[in-house]
């Protein structure tokens, strides 16, 4: 191991090179390394044509790359997507990086969006000298090659043609009988760098992540670049003596790492995307969370909170749930002050399990968590063993309950973690709102008002690109139910059933006419959703919860 600066990192980039980094939110990217990297591209032209490749997010978060109030926010690879610099470009989500975000939509840069866990899975492949994976994650949407293979734009489209066409092997590869099942191949990348954070590094080389909100794959990236012949590259808050780390709080032995940099600049290690090192996310405190169930409602109400508390109602004793990004993550609110947090343990795909999740711009950390799963390991238990409950949120549905999450009104989104963690749940519960942009809806006095409807419709006629197959959980026996503030469907062999609306809705104008297509109808008509979660003040989920398991 050796230690170097930032610009001296930044200089054995080479043209071409594929790098690979261990990111979630704001946590993970060596900041000051990139931020090298992309002056010295500005002021050479080097490096260039690299390909950038990560599992989780990580970007500007939404801030346009740009100063505000005089902070700069274009952070991680949003800094290298200039022309020429980053020219492929494979992950599971880039609704955080605006700049390189654009640079996709726009056809600058070839995209693929493969999901979060299967992308960790390649890793832990490739770490042991594999070419890649078998899975069964993607299957029937846009992942597979039968449709898009991953690919995002007509770059990467072009691409995957020219390889076909060479008998070589794209990313995502359709194996139609693998033992009598139908499976995916994900094939590995090229790994020339490996970029991560940690905390500290002592003068072997051995790094711990004390002061990280999440626990992430480095070891797997650092094996996996190795094993390909690459440099492994960590930036760190310190340098101490051999010993001084205890062991068991080693995340990567030296063994695997060949440079050493120490951040100069406090202000560029942002820890969740909300802020600086909070001990409240790292476990190293814990946060006086007695009288959360008593307290001020934190969540508002409004429209928004009849979802929330509509989902709610679908969890059960004794569960692990995980709640999505979007409007997911305000369930668990709902749930602490309705007293029921003690039902269930709560697991986020950044591999923090127990305490309480966090919403915004601190999602996947946990204030009071009880243990932080390295993420590659965390997917095993999604796809493996699957949780009870997991919750998503709505975007555009078709006839069938398929879900696109990726391409939304011209902007790329990403699939993230979701086809992994749906592809095992026992469970599935979609929520948002019906219509998208600008509505007006009153609620209170058991009833919904709608004043003015969105822009856009969510329930369409078709989709451009499919994250979600919903009929294949149908035929598992996997109970898929969407939900909104005016009506609740569920998913059958026929395609969705309306089983329930609002009070104070009209049916044929307020959802059967906001709908691209007309959905199965109950015998004698969908019901009401349950009138006391549109009063201000509700207190019903533990007596619902308790009723209906006879607790």
């Amino acid at each position: 191991m050796k230690i170097i600066t930032a610009k001296e990192a930044a200089a054995m980039v080479k043209d071409g090179d594929n790098i690979c980094v261990a990111s979630f939110g704001a946590s993970g990217a060596p900041e000051e390394i990139i931020m090298e990297v992309e002056k010295r591209f500005l002021e050479t032209g080097h490096p260039a044509d690299l390909g950038y490749t990560h599992a989780a997010g990580g970007g500007s978060f939404a801030k346009n790359g740009y100063d505000v109030d005089g902070v700069h926010y274009c952070r991680a690879e949003d800094h290298l997507a200039h022309p020429g610099c980053i020219t492929r470009w494979i992950a599971s989500h880039v609704a955080c990086s605006d700049v390189t975000e654009r640079m996709l939509s726009g056809n600058k840069i070839a995209g693929w969006n493969l999901p979060l866990g299967t992308i960790l899975q390649v890793y832990k492949a490739q770490a042991r000298g594999e070419k890649g994976c078998l899975s069964s994650a993607g299957l029937g949407t846009f992942e597979d090659p039968r449709k898009d293979g991953g690919a995002i734009n007509q770059l990467a489209k072009d691409i995957d043609a020219k390889k076909r066409e060479n008998g070589e092997l794209c990313y995502v590869n359709y194996i139609p009988d693998f033992y009598g099942e139908e499976k995916l191949y994900y094939t590995g990348f090229d790994l020339d760098i490996g970029w991560m954070r940690g905390t500290t590094a002592d003068k072997a080389g051995n790094i711990s992540i004390e002061k990280e909100p999440y626990n992430l794959e480095m070891l797997t990236v650092a094996q996996a670049v190795r094993a390909n012949g690459g440099k492994v590259f960590v930036e760190v808050e310190r340098i101490v003596e051999v010993g001084e780390i205890n062991p068991h709080m080693v995340k990567v032995p030296g063994m695997y790492i060949d440079y050493v940099v120490v951040s100069e600049h406090p202000e560029n290690r942002i820890s969740t995307v909300g802020g600086y090192y909070n001990p409240l996310f790292t476990g190293e405190e814990r946060a006086d969370l007695s009288n959360a169930a008593e307290e001020e409602d934190t969540v508002p109400f409004d429209f928004k909170k009849a979802i929330l508390r509509r989902a709610a109602m679908e969890i059960k004793p004794n569960i692990f749930a995980n709640f999505g990004l979007g409007m997911p993550q305000s369930v668990g609110g709902v749930i602490a002050e309705e007293g029921c947090s003690d039902y269930l343990t709560m697991v986020s795909e950044s591999g923090c399990i127990g305490g309480v999740p966090q919403a915004g711009t601190d999602f996947g950390s946990h204030l009071n968590v009880e243990s932080m799963t390295d993420q590659g390991d965390h997917f095993n238990f999604f796809e493996g063993q699957g949780l009870d409950l997991a919750m998503f949120g709505l975007s555009e549905v078709d006839a069938d309950g398929d879900m696109n999450t990726n391409i939304l009104n011209g902007v790329i989104k990403g699939v993230g973690g979701f086809i992994n963690i749906a592809t095992g749940a026992k469970k599935i519960v979609i929520l948002g709102t019906f219509t998208a942009k600008g509505m007006q809806i009153d609620i209170g006095d058991g009833k919904l008002t709608i004043k003015k409807d969105g822009k856009y419709d969510k329930f369409v006629e078709s989709l451009i690109q499919s994250s979600f197959y919903c009929k294949g959980f149908v035929k598992k026996n996997v109970p898929v139910t969407f939900i909104t503030e005016r009506a609740v469907f569920q998913a059958t062999e026929d395609g969705l059933m309306l089983t329930e609306i609002a009070p104070g809705v009209d049916l044929e104008k307020d959802v059967l006419g906001r709908m691209g297509f007309k959905p199965l109808l109950p015998e004698g008509g969908p019901k009401l959703m349950p009138e006391e979660i549109f009063y201000e003040n509700w207190g019903g989920l533990k007596a619902y919860i308790d009723k209906k398991y006879d607790l």
